[in-house]
């Protein structure tokens, strides 16, 4: 017959490994995550060097139409790399005494902005101007070109 006391030190000491195997398994699902979260990030860094590197903006696809990507302002790209409506409109506000609303950018370059549905197509590149750097907006809803 076993030492009952033996017994019970067998019994604990499997419970402590079947605790350690647990932690283990956790360890490694959270490894995998990991390598699978890093993959993800190098893909994405790629992605974003390819996009910045290129000479011109490449067309992206929304809604299975090919759309102009505008490219983020920074050192290496030039306002000649954006599409040719967008660099009117950076223009236009450049050539503008101060801030701009969106109106008096559309009476710039020609556009009906007696209707709204004209005028918002317009307001929509301005933003887009503004988010990629190439604008700044005011508080009050006016553009502005950054030197």
């Amino acid at each position: 017959m076993l030492d009952p006391e033996l017994l019970e030190r067998i019994t604990a000491r499997r419970a402590e490994l079947d605790e350690l195997e647990e932690q283990l398994a956790e360890v490694r699902a959270e490894r995998d995550e990991l390598a699978v979260a890093e993959r993800v990030l190098e893909r994405i860094g790629e992605e974003l060097t390819a996009e910045r590197t290129s000479a011109t903006p490449a067309p992206g696809h929304v809604g299975g139409r090919a759309v102009m990507l505008i490219p983020h302002r920074e050192a290496g790209v030039e306002e000649t790399m954006l599409p040719p409506d967008y660099q009117r409109i950076l223009a236009a506000v450049r050539q503008a005494a101060g801030p701009v609303m969106a109106r008096q950018v559309g009476e710039m370059l020609g556009v009906d902005i007696s209707a709204k549905s004209k005028l918002e197509p317009l307001r929509g590149k301005l933003l887009r101007l503004t988010d990629r750097g190439w604008l700044r907006k005011q508080p009050d809803g006016r553009f502005i070109a950054r030197l």
